[in-house]
């Protein structure tokens, strides 16, 4: 019979076969059907304009031990706002690990307006976040002036306090709960979109549940193999990248002719030893004495590479640091904590999926690769696996990538220090009916991004079409900022 097959058709047809022996496996591990539709109620959550329908399910802790201990996942549903609403809604999943859909409902209004006027949109807390059983230290304020040393060590006592099975919080117990939640809401099938880590877990769960997934929106995209802490070679692409941008700007290259030789030196700086700070606090005026370390520069310097606007915010940052104005740059490392507020990200969560599913794969290799050429180093790679290891979580096992038949939509921002393109091709290559969106003036996230939720509700209506995206190339680049008063016009 395959004589009279292209090639083409040989590889649809294996790739078919494989999802369908993925379905039986799936179907033979999950613990059966879900129980009667689940009592929704009227609930008012921060980041919701309106009150929404919620919902707690009961879903196994582990998937092997059908009848053992159960834990609670809290479901969001925003209903469309049509009667006649299509049957598949679209899932929402949220970042990190430990982002929680009740920590992103503001993509109600920015991203999903469109679609949600014929379709539900459900959020779901992922086990260990949010309403579904919150893993987190309770450490929240640690004193400014502790070390990087000190900020470990309490991480690792906060970890070590932890009774939770935590072997049981994997992306593909994750997956098998959003399968029970589709069973429960009574959906045929769904529609995932997914940010950052949240495609790595739409990627799961289309590839362990094939036949309940109509389409995929991935952005940001984690490709299969990749390694979530080993960030230093995309970080580094994007940092230089900014200073090549600056360089050939007139107005930012006026301002800051030395600008990467300023940041060299300033990271060279707090390498050598934590910078003291007598400063008023940002937040409040009042005096604030801290340590600028290492760890702290670093990671306000690459959580700011994450939105293309914010990035060009950056050079003004460096330059009045070097000056010895340490203000400007403190207040943006606050601003990460102060939009997180009490409900941020689930710390212990995050530790628990990067511990058994990303540090067994780090090999000494690729921490050498990583940290070669990388304004990150491997310092914070180096202090997570310590971490890792005080938790002694059993690997979960390395699988490589099957085909995932659904159609999907990928998208990408050219200047993002996490998941750049590259990693949005190498997802693609096992997901035949891919179409990938590049947005050439954006960082980590595009879907609320100029036309990118008008093209998502296209995708959504006819998901085999080709996407017209030629709207997303007007997304300009932000301008430079050059001094306190803001970007220059």
């Amino acid at each position: 019979m395959s004589e009279h097959l292209s090639s083409g058709d040989l590889v649809i047809l294996n790739y078919r076969l494989a999802a369908s022996l993925l379905s039986l496996l799936a179907t033979l591990a999950a613990p059966g059907p879900a129980a009667a539709a689940p009592t929704m109620r009227t609930c008012h959550l921060p980041g919701a304009e309106e009150g929404l329908r919620c919902s707690t399910l009961s879903v196994p802790l582990d998937y092997q031990q059908k009848t053992g201990a159960a834990l609670p996942l809290h479901v969001i549903v925003a209903p469309a706002f049509r009667e006649s609403a299509r049957p598949d809604p679209v899932f929402v999943l949220a970042g990190g690990p430990g982002q929680a859909g009740s920590d992103v409902l503001p993509v109600l209004y920015s991203i999903f307006r469109r679609a949600r006027a014929t379709r539900d949109i459900v959020f779901i807390d992922q086990r260990g976040t949010g309403l579904s059983g919150k893993l987190d230290c309770d450490e929240k304020d640690l004193p400014e002036n502790l070390s990087d040393d000190e900020q470990n060590a309490a991480i690792r006592r906060c970890l070590a306090g932890i009774r939770a099975p935590l072997a049981a919080y994997t992306t593909d117990n994750a997956a098998r709960d959003i399968e029970q939640v589709r069973l429960a809401l009574g959906y045929a099938r769904v529609n995932v979109w997914g940010a950052s880590y949240g495609t790595r877990l739409a990627q799961a769960y289309a590839r362990a549940f094939p036949d309940a997934v109509r389409s995929l929106m991935l952005d940001g995209v984690a490709a299969p193999d990749q390694i979530i802490p080993a960030a230093g070679r995309d970080g580094q692409a994007a940092l230089d990248t900014l200073f090549r941008q600056c360089a050939a700007d007139p107005g930012c290259n006026k301002a800051y002719p030395a600008l990467r030789s300023e940041f060299d030196s300033l990271l060279a700086k707090v390498s050598a030893t934590p910078v003291p700070l007598n400063l008023p606090n940002p937040r409040t005026a009042e005096p604030l004495q801290m340590s600028m370390t290492k760890e702290r520069f670093l990671n306000t310097v690459h959580n700011v590479l994450y939105s293309a606007l914010d990035g060009r915010r950056l050079p003004f940052l460096i330059h009045s640091a070097y000056q010895g104005r340490w203000a400007p740059f403190v207040a943006r490392r606050n601003v990460g904590a102060d939009l997180a507020g009490e409900d941020g990200t689930a710390l212990v969560l995050h530790m628990a999926v990067i511990c058994a599913e990303d540090y067994p794969r780090m090999t000494p290799q690729l921490l050498a690769e990583d940290a070669t050429n990388s304004f990150l180093g491997s310092g914070r790679v180096g202090q997570l696996m310590e971490q890792c290891k005080s938790l002694k979580l059993p690997a979960v096992p390395w699988r490589a990538p099957t085909p995932i038949l659904a159609p999907s939509l990928l998208l990408s921002g050219a200047l993002d220090p996490v998941t750049p393109p590259r990693r949005a091709e190498a997802a693609a290559r096992h997901i035949p009916k891919a179409q990938h969106l590049v947005v050439a003036n954006a960082g980590h996230g595009i879907s609320s991004l100029g036309c990118a939720p008008r093209l998502l509700r296209e995708f959504l209506d006819a998901p085999a079409r080709q996407v017209v995206a030629a709207c997303l190339n007007e997304i300009p680049a932000a301008n430079f900022q050059v001094g306190s008063a803001g970007p220059h016009p």
